[in-house]
């Protein structure tokens, strides 16, 4: 009767077991969602208790740089304008926007027909001008010098015909009227002798007549020069290397002078002209050096210095234009480029810093933050020294290994936290 009873049992057994797994199927998700429920409420219990984890920001010891940020643009430190120096007509514009030229480089032709025919006269003037500079040498001096000649043989012979004349004329041999004619033959011998000197001298080089034939050559060849002066201009050329940064000419335009037809910028040293917030004005100096770049290539970055700040401000954009030159331009820079240039104005080693994101109210005179006091986020002020760009150093109110909650975690003074680390 035992055995019986154990065989009738066993079966019992097992048919409660199947029904226990039967209703738990049947009632498979109220179930989950009772332990879902029941380990939402254990979080949320334990988030009560000892509050949320929040990413923290600990108080480091390192080097900080502090920057003044500014935006701007590229120029040349001067710009060159490029005009005729003569009324004329554009023939051909030589060059384009944007080209490179070297010094000296044919950059407008004019027309240069009248030109090049003022020159042609010039020329002839100076020939003829020439000419008669040779025929003083060649042919009025020697013919004024052997007349002297004669003239001087002349006057040796009436001076003896005279004075043999006053001798006999002395000694009764000889009548008083052929005295009076051999001294009229010795003046007349002796005026010769004056004309024949004066010849002499006028062809001769400081004598009038070669003067005036100098000066005349003189002004022929100035004339000529002005001529060819002007059918030089009559090619506008480059003063220097450079670029062609605006062409406002073209062909068939009539040009006169004082007018710009080209605008060069000179090869060489580029500036970056920027409007700084007259706040950092205190903080800039001559000689302090920048990082910069490009916005069209942010990732090529090049030095530059500060080499001037403007004396005034400019009251309109509350503003201080400052010029920084950079000695070694990269070639991708283009005039009028825009350009971000961070200003190094301070650095620091061995600073205590904490990113700027941590600290509330940087620009007032009472920053803080929010740091962790026994599980709490508690306020505490804090004192502020040099400004990078995402860190701030601490001078007062933390500690190295102190920690504070970033502004966008949300969390309140008060709040329970568990402060984790990034």
């Amino acid at each position: 009767m035992v055995e019986q009873t154990a065989i009738l049992q066993q079966p019992k057994s097992r048919l409660s077991a199947a029904a226990l797994w039967s209703g738990f199927l049947g009632h498979k998700w109220f179930i989950l969602a009772v332990v879902v429920l029941a380990a939402l409420g254990g979080w949320q219990g334990t988030r009560v208790i000892v509050g949320p984890a929040i990413v923290v920001d600990p108080v480091r010891r390192g080097r900080l740089v502090e920057t003044v940020v500014a935006s701007g643009h590229v120029e040349t430190p001067y710009r060159v304008e490029i005009g005729s120096q003569i009324t004329g007509t554009v023939q051909d514009v030589l060059v384009q926007e944007g080209e490179k030229v070297t010094n000296g480089q044919p950059l407008i032709s004019l027309e240069a027909r009248e030109l090049k025919a003022a020159v042609v006269q010039a020329q002839g003037a100076v020939a003829q001008a020439e000419a008669r500079i040779r025929q003083l040498e060649e042919l009025t001096l020697p013919s004024a010098n052997e007349a002297l000649t004669q003239a001087k043989a002349t006057l040796r012979n009436a001076q003896q015909t005279y004075d043999r004349t006053a001798q006999l004329e002395h000694n009764g041999y000889a009548t008083r009227a052929a005295l009076d004619d051999a001294q009229k033959t010795l003046d007349v011998a002796r005026a010769q002798m004056r004309s024949a000197q004066f010849q002499v001298y006028t062809a001769s080089p400081g004598g009038s007549d070669y003067v005036m034939a100098q000066t005349l050559l003189n002004q022929a060849r100035a004339n000529l020069d002005t001529a060819e002066s002007r059918l030089g201009y009559a090619t506008v050329v480059a003063p220097r290397d450079g670029v062609l940064i605006t062409r406002s000419v073209e062909r068939g335009t009539v040009v006169q002078p004082g007018k710009a037809l080209l605008v060069l910028a000179p090869a060489g040293d580029l500036q970056l002209v920027l409007q700084i917030d007259e706040r950092n004005l205190g903080k800039i100096a001559l000689g302090q050096k920048a990082i910069a770049s490009a916005d069209a290539y942010p990732d090529r970055r090049f030095p530059a210095v500060i080499t001037y700040i403007n004396p005034s401000v400019d009251i309109s954009r509350a503003s201080v234009e400052v010029k920084l030159t950079v000695a070694d331009p990269p070639d991708y820079l283009r005039q009028d480029m825009t350009v971000s240039v961070d200003i190094e104005v301070a650095a620091k080693d061995d600073a205590l810093v904490l990113p700027l994101r941590s600290v509330h109210d940087v620009l007032s005179g009472a920053p803080w933050v929010l740091g962790v006091k026994d599980g709490r986020a508690v306020q505490r002020p804090v004192k502020i020294g040099l400004r990078g760009n995402n860190y701030v150093e601490i001078t007062g109110g933390l500690a190295a290994g102190d920690v504070a909650i970033p502004q966008s975690s949300g969390v309140l003074t008060g709040q329970r936290v568990r402060p984790v680390l990034q």
